[in-house]
C-alpha cells in the first residue's frame, strides 16, 4: 500500500508539471501569435462586429464612430455625429480607442478578408471618387478643412477643385485649384448623398 500511494503522488506530480509546461507552450503560442497581427488586421475584426471605436487623429481630434472598411493605407469610419463616411489615410492614426472587451475581441484569429478591397490603396479610392465627382471636405494634419471636389489622384497625391460646401463643382463657383500631398491629409469626409 505504501508504494501504491508514492506511485500515485509521482503520477500526481508528473502530470502536474506536464500541465504546467504545456501552459507554457500555450502561453508562449499565443504571444508569437499575437506578435505577428498587424493593425489592419484588428481593424478589420472591428469592423466585422460592428464596433464603436474612437480613432485618434494628429494634434489630439478624435473621431467616434463604426470602422466600415479596410484598405491597403486607409479605412473608412462612419462616424456618429454625421450620416456621411470619413476615409481616413493610416499614417494619420495615432490611436484607437474602445472598450476593453473588444480590445481584447480584436485580438482574436482573423475575419476572412475581401483580398479585392484590401489591396485597395487611397489613392484608387480618390481616384474613384473624382470620377464620380464626390463633394469631399479634406482635413490636414494640422486641422485645418477645405471643401471641394477631387479633380484627379496620382500615387501619394491629389488635385482639389475648391468650393463651398453643399454646391457641385461648377467653373464659376471654384475658388482655387491646388495639389494635396496624402502625408498631410488627417482624413476626407464625404458628403451624404
Amino acid at each position: 500500500m505504501h508504494w501504491d500511494g508514492l506511485f500515485e503522488d509521482l503520477e500526481g506530480q508528473l502530470a502536474s508539471e506536464w500541465e504546467a509546461e504545456r501552459a507554457a507552450l500555450d502561453a508562449e503560442s499565443e504571444r508569437l501569435r499575437i506578435s505577428r497581427i498587424d493593425v489592419r488586421t484588428r481593424l478589420r475584426t472591428l469592423a466585422a462586429a460592428e464596433a464603436s471605436v474612437t480613432v485618434e487623429l494628429p494634434a489630439g481630434r478624435l473621431i467616434a464612430g463604426r470602422v466600415v472598411e479596410i484598405g491597403a493605407d486607409w479605412l473608412a469610419m462612419s462616424p456618429s455625429h454625421s450620416r456621411g463616411t470619413s476615409l481616413i489615410p493610416l499614417t494619420a492614426v495615432r490611436g484607437i480607442r474602445m472598450d476593453h472587451g473588444m480590445l481584447l475581441a480584436s485580438l482574436d484569429p482573423a475575419v476572412p478578408s475581401s483580398e479585392l478591397r484590401e489591396r485597395m490603396t487611397l489613392g484608387f479610392v480618390l481616384r474613384d471618387l473624382a470620377r464620380r465627382r464626390v463633394p469631399v471636405t479634406i482635413e490636414d494634419l494640422d486641422g485645418s478643412r477645405r471643401h471641394g471636389t477631387i479633380d484627379r489622384a496620382g500615387t501619394d497625391h491629389f488635385d482639389l477643385a475648391a468650393h463651398d460646401a453643399g454646391s457641385s463643382r461648377r467653373a464659376q463657383d471654384v475658388r482655387a485649384y491646388g495639389i494635396i500631398a496624402f502625408a498631410a491629409v488627417a482624413r476626407i469626409d464625404l458628403e451624404p448623398r
